[in-house]
């Protein structure tokens, strides 16, 4: 069997693979859809968090949690006009199968140093391979790799993967905010100190 095809209940391999990389704590997952995620991560130990525009979507990632026997926060809000993420508020980030470039400084913003993000989505080739079609929702060459340049780098991958019969183009990064780039200043400076 091809570990790369899977349920879609079932977490993101990616994210799977990347696990033991990441640190525990707050964990946001953003466009969660059925949760699928947002709950594997809540089994491993993380205090999770998820938003996504769509109240049925939201609504069955609860209802999946709670059969699951784990304890998840989610919210409706459109990522694009209704919702900010806290700052300096999380250890780990996650996002998939979902592309909002304006999300990336907000993203970077609300790990905390040392904090992680796991991002995930298709690229330019997925065009020829299927949905989405739409550039605005693809990513260019190397254009997440580039995104988090000010990061650490953990773990990167991007071309081709085979999900059962069929091909997905996809990018996806592990990458961690280096202590330098902390939040204590921040702090300091919204206290006076």
């Amino acid at each position: 069997m091809n570990p790369l095809n899977h349920h879609p209940s079932e977490p993101a391999r990616f994210l799977v693979a990347s696990i033991d990389l990441l640190p525990k704590g707050r964990a946001l997952d953003l466009a969660m859809g059925n949760g699928r995620n947002a709950i594997y991560l809540a089994r491993m130990g993380f205090d999770v968090e998820g938003v996504d525009v769509s109240p049925e979507a939201v609504n069955s990632a609860m209802e999946a949690a709670r059969q699951a026997g784990v304890a998840i926060r989610a919210q409706v809000a459109d990522l694009e006009t209704g919702y900010a993420i806290e700052k300096c508020a999380y250890e780990v980030v996650i996002c998939f199968n979902y592309l909002q470039r304006s999300l990336f400084p907000q993203i970077k913003d609300g790990l905390r140093p040392g904090g992680m993000v796991v991002y995930e989505t298709f690229i330019v080739d997925q065009a020829q391979y299927g949905k989405p079609k739409n550039p605005a929702y693809l990513l260019q060459y190397n254009e997440l790799l580039d995104e988090f340049r000010d990061f650490r780098c953990l773990r990167y991958r991007e071309g081709l993967v085979m999900e059962g019969d069929s091909r997905k183009a996809i990018a996806g990064i592990v990458a961690q905010k280096t202590p330098a780039d902390g939040c204590e200043r921040r702090d300091a400076a919204d206290t006076g100190l």
